[in-house]
């Protein structure tokens, strides 16, 4: 299955900002010395960054109950899974990091200097998110180029799709070791600055539905994102 390591993710000192959980446009006003340290880390942590991406295509075999059963004996649940994915003709699996490096980088830099090791930080969270996004186009241009219809992507932890059920699920359809990540026993990804994803693929224009990801997130009501992503 395709491994992919050629990502050009274009940072700047916005997404780093972002990457910290603040508002760019706030900072710049409050506290710009936190925005000039946000651009000053970037050619410091850029070379840290690996970022990869493995994925998986699987054909629909028939979706019953909220389940969406797979080619090979493979099968996704949740009451998500049977919004969004039960017109799909197949799935596409997808787990992609940034690697581990930036993030031991930042907690070591944290200890001498907390304001330069949180920048470094959120450099790899906004790595981890542009790789993320970058995937998925990647995906859209795999539906288009094939005529067909894209879902949005969806994630585990997201309304309706449990974390712990829903990456055991991901993880037992994609050798994601390959690329370095695992799966520890809460259901969170090693190293942290990694996602998983899957995006439904068909003919049917209900597939690519308008809806957006984060009408589905857990922490839409109190999200510190939501102005970035307003449409």
């Amino acid at each position: 299955m395709p491994i992919l390591r050629n990502w050009d993710l274009a940072l700047d000192a916005d997404k780093v900002l972002w990457g910290q959980g603040a508002n760019p446009a706030v900072i710049r006003a409050r506290r710009p010395v936190l925005a000039t340290v946000a651009g000053e880390v970037i050619p410091d942590g850029m070379p840290l960054i690996a970022p990869a991406l493995i994925y998986r295509r699987i054909p629909v075999v028939e979706f019953r109950h909220e389940r969406l059963v797979l080619a090979g004996g493979g099968s996704l649940l949740g009451p998500a899974i049977a919004s969004h994915l039960a017109t799909a003709s197949e799935v596409i699996i997808a787990v992609c990091t940034v690697g581990g490096a930036l993030s031991a980088r930042a907690a070591e830099v944290f200890e001498q200097n907390p304001v330069r090791g949180l920048a470094l930080d959120g450099l790899a969270s906004a790595a981890a998110e542009a790789l993320a996004e970058a995937a998925c186009r990647h995906f859209d241009d795999i539906a288009s180029g094939e005529g067909l219809a894209a879902s949005i992507p969806l994630n585990p932890g997201m309304v309706g799709w449990p974390l712990l059920d829903a990456q055991q699920q991901v993880f037992s359809l994609l050798p994601a070791d390959e690329i370095g990540v695992t799966l520890n026993s809460s259901g969170l990804m090693e190293p942290l600055k990694s996602l998983s994803l899957v995006v439904g693929l068909g003919r049917s224009e209900a597939v690519g539905s308008a809806d957006r990801a984060c009408d589905f997130c857990t922490m839409r009501e109190t999200c510190r994102y939501k102005e970035r992503y307003a449409p």
